[in-house]
This record gives C-alpha cells, structure tokens and sequence, in this order.
C-alpha cells in the first residue's frame, strides 16, 4: 500500500527518493504551496533550446495539417511524431481511436498527418494515465536522429553536500537506479561550488567519464556548463537528460528531458509557470490546489484528511492494514485556516464513495482548535451523512476536544491512530 501511496504523492513532496539514494544522502521533505509544476516535452525542449543545449529540431502541432506542414519543413531524412502528454510510457499506449503507440517513426511525411488524425483529439492510455487515459492535444513533430551511444546527466540539489551536483553515468538510456544498484562503480559525482559555478575541469572529468572521446569530449563538456546555467537560470531543483547521446554525424544530443522547478521561485519565474498545464489533472485534484490542499484521489470510501504528507501516507497505510481502503490522500499543510478545513470537508463529502471520513491531526504548527471548529462548521452547514472519526493531538488540544463535545454532533473521538483507523472500518461494517 505504502509504495503505491508514495508513487503518487511523491510529486507533492517533492523529494527526489530515488536520486537520494543515489547520491547516498536523505533529503529533507519538502511539501510547496502548490502542485509540482510538470512541462510536456516539447516545453522542456524549447527551454533547452533557449538556453543552446543541444536538442532535435522540432515543431509542435495543434491539428493533422499543422503536422503535415511541420514534416515538411523539417525536411529530415526520417521524422518521429510524439503524442504530447505527462504520462510516462507513451510508446506502449493505445489511442480510443484504435491507434497503438504514441510514438511513431516515419520517412513519408503524409503518414504524419494520417498518424495526427488518430492522435489528436482522441485519448491516450499508458501504464502511467488513469484508465481512461488523457486526451492528446498536441503532438510534437521531430527530426529523428540516430544515436550512436547513450549516457545519463543530471544536476540536481544534494542536501549531504549544500548545493548542486552533477550526476552521471556512461549507461544511459535505462533506469539510473538500476545502474546505481548493480554497477555503482559505473556512477560519477562532481560538487558543484554555488558561487563558482561548474568549472571546465569538472565539465571536462565528467564527459570522460561518460566516455565521450576527442572532440565529442569538450563538445559534451560545454553542453553540461549550459545545462547549469539553465539549471540555475530556471531556478531548477533537477534537470536529468536521458539519452545524453551522440550521433554518427559526430553531435552530443539532450534527447530527453525531465525538469523539476522550485515551487518556491514562482515570483520570478513567471513565464515558466504559465506553462503549466492542469488539463490533465483530477478536477477534484485542481480544485483542491486552489485552496492550497495537496489531494490525490484512491479508490477506497474511507476519506482522510490530514495535516503533514507523512502522516497522510502513515493513516492511508494504517486504515488498509485494519481492512478499509482509503479513497484520498489529503495533506492540510501546516498552516491551515478554518476556511481550508471547511473546504476540504467539502471536497471529502463531494465523493460519491466515500462511506466515513478519518481526521488524524497532529497539532504542532496546527492549532488543533482551529481544525476543531473547521469540523464543526463543516459538519452543520455541510449536513453531513457519513460517519466522522476525529483523533487529535497536540497544540490547543484540550480546547478543541471541548468544543467538538459541547458541539452535540455524532463524532466519534479516537485515542490514538491506530484506535481511530479501528473505529473508521467499523463504522462502515455497521451502515
């Protein structure tokens, strides 16, 4: 349960687990105001773009004709259309259309257009989308290169040594935690001086250890100085590339791209921001970013609404050990207002599955009488139907217990987590 839990959530925690345990360091949690910010490709490629990192040449496609034009224009030996979604596994999907593959290649341009006409507008589904999958928008219309070799870069912030560091490896093209696991030696590191920046011997030790010999080498040594200085220009968390590849025409080529951006630099970092795109996300999921709530959709009826990420995961993991399933993963934050609580009751109730609801606080930050008359409020205006189970701790604690008894409402008060996660299953088995 917990990992399933985590895959999803870890966007809103914004922790790079994987990377942590690559760099052999723990990172701290951190839980942004808002959603992570996620760039399709074609995005993450103009930016690069912009920035002179080396990328194919591409054009993107609102429509089946826009596309045909775009091939032709590209003039290149073969194209690689991509349908343009967040999901990972593009190349596996299916369309409702009957087409098999968001990613196609083709030498005929006119297979473009027949190719877009199957794409756009129709629905995509990966082992990555909900089971109705996403609807294409845009495709991305791309000179295909060759690669001759793949490796793996990254720069990414490390919390073992205060700052950036470069991250690399000569197997790229796979899962970089694979590598890490069963050849470590094949991974290198390089720290990154914040004030200095990344220097030519570091640029130069990395490209050789990624193997790029001649002038492959200091061509993909100055491809990693520019890729921090988008990095830092971006104010990114990471920026991996992977293929970091060459081609037989002798050209060092970023040929994929993942960009995470610090929720924090939103003041200054306008233009990216606008970028992103909410199409694909849950309209529950939308709505509850909009009152600053981290929420994410399950498929149990037992509802949770919680203050801090970990906890959220802990009272998910708990309820299914107890034999319910938990229908969301709702994160307060720590500085909740009573106007959040009540909105987030709103969303809770708003689900058609939902059979009770689980309030586990734990009041540090929180002050546990505020969520206590957030409940209250809830609860009268909202008519609620469904059992509530309420287990609160910490700041103010006494205070809040008191109103939510003086309250006359049918709440049922926990000791303990592990008391109210009890409760919660059992007030389903009696409705």
């Amino acid at each position: 349960m917990a990992a399933s839990i985590v895959a999803r959530a870890g966007n809103l925690l914004g922790n790079f687990t994987a990377k942590g345990a690559l760099l052999r360091t723990t990172q701290g949690v951190h839980v942004s105001s808002r959603r992570w910010l996620n760039l399709q490709e074609y995005q993450s490629k103009k930016l690069m773009a912009d920035y002179g990192v080396t990328v194919q040449r591409f054009i993107v496609a609102d429509n089946a004709s826009e596309a045909l034009e775009a091939a032709k224009k590209l003039k290149a030996r073969e194209i690689v259309l991509k349908a343009q979604i967040l999901a990972g596994g593009r190349g596996k999907g299916t369309f409702d259309s009957g087409l098999k593959g968001g990613v196609h290649l083709t030498k005929d341009p006119s297979k473009v257009e027949e190719l877009t006409k199957q794409m756009i507008g129709f629905n995509l589904t990966t082992k990555q989308t909900a089971a109705g999958g996403v609807k294409v928008q845009k495709v991305m219309v791309a000179e295909a290169l060759d690669i001759t070799r793949e490796t793996y870069l990254a720069i990414l912030m490390d919390r073992a040594c205060n700052g950036p560091v470069l991250v690399g490896s000569p197997q790229g093209g796979m899962d970089i935690e694979e590598v890490a696991e069963k050849t470590p030696e094949l991974i290198f590191k390089e720290e990154i001086d914040i004030f200095e920046g990344v220097k030519d011997c570091q640029a130069l030790r990395m490209a050789d250890n990624l193997g790029f010999k001649g002038p492959l080498q200091q061509q993909a040594a100055e491809q990693i100085k520019r890729l921090y200085d988008l990095f830092l220009k971006v104010d990114a968390t990471q920026v991996e590339i992977n293929p970091f590849g060459e081609t037989p025409e002798g050209q060092v080529v970023c040929f994929d791209a993942k960009i995470n951006f610090d929720d924090n630099a939103e003041f200054r970092q306008k233009e990216i921001f606008a970028m992103d795109n909410t199409l694909e996300m849950d309209p529950i999921e939308n709505e509850a970013n909009s009152y600053d709530l981290k929420y994410i959709g399950l498929d149990g009826n037992i509802a949770c609404f919680v203050n801090g990420a970990g906890l959220a995961m802990a009272t998910c993991d708990i309820i299914d050990l107890h034999g319910g399933k938990p229908a969301n993963f709702l994160d307060l934050g720590g500085g909740v207002k009573e106007s959040q609580v009540y909105q987030a009751f709103k969303l809770l109730t708003a689900d058609p599955r939902v059979e009770a609801i689980l309030v586990n606080i734990f009041g540090g930050i929180v002050n546990c009488a505020i969520i206590a008359n957030g409940i209250t409020k809830a609860c009268r205006e909202l008519e609620l139907k469904v059992p509530l189970v309420v287990r609160l701790e910490g700041t103010n604690v006494h205070e809040a217990k008191r109103i939510l008894a003086e309250s006359g409402l049918p709440i049922t008060s926990a000791n303990d987590l592990d008391d109210a996660a009890k409760k919660a299953v059992a007030s389903i088995a009696k409705n």
